[in-house]
């Protein structure tokens, strides 16, 4: 008896060089980097990046019509939210989108130039931490409070106390005669 060759297991190469492409690209997306150097998806936060990219891969081969950058962002968001509890809202999501559908298409032409490209930008990253600010949450986000009741405290709530016109009016500096500013003490004795 002879046995048949093992299938062949190896990707093509168009899902291959789309696949580096991929990793590439989620190598150097800011709000990702951010989230896997904080660990914000736990202790394997970086397994979780090598997992979005194969999600985006799978959508991607043998797909009929392909996944459009709409697809892809809300892939891209969905998985930020859900696995790095970040909620990303620059707009970056969507940059990153077009650029996987562009290393589709050069992957598919055969193309390397754009995946090259996107390589040596995730390699000039390599071990450097992202400079970042966190914004402030809204504060949308902490209130419980229906719009309706908002209203209803915001018209009952007072107007601010306008200042007493009748305070004291900040002293003039006395000069004496040769042109010298006399300091006066803060005290009450002071004339």
């Amino acid at each position: 008896m002879s046995e048949s060759p093992a299938p062949s297991t190896s990707a093509p190469p168009t899902l291959v060089l789309f696949a580096r492409g991929v990793i590439a690209r989620l190598a150097y997306w800011p709000a990702l980097r951010i989230a896997v150097d904080q660990g914000w998806g736990g202790p394997e936060s970086a397994q979780k990046r090598t997992w979005l990219a194969s999600v985006l891969v799978d959508a991607f081969e043998g797909a009929e019509p392909l996944p459009d950058a709409e697809y892809v962002e809300l892939a891209l968001l969905q998985a930020m939210e859900d696995e790095f509890d970040a909620v990303i809202e620059d707009g970056s999501a969507e940059a990153v989108a077009t650029d996987v559908l562009k290393v589709w298409d050069a992957a598919c032409a055969g193309r390397v130039d754009i995946v090259i490209s996107f390589e040596e930008q995730a390699d000039r990253l390599k071990g450097k931490k992202v400079q970042y600010e966190e914004a402030a949450a809204d504060e949308d986000d902490w209130e419980d409070e229906s719009e309706e009741e908002s209203e209803g405290e915001a018209a009952a709530e007072e107007a601010p106390t306008l200042l007493d016109h009748k305070q004291k009016a900040k002293e003039e500096p006395e000069i004496d005669e040769d042109g010298f500013t006399t300091v006066k003490g803060k005290g009450r004795n002071h004339r």
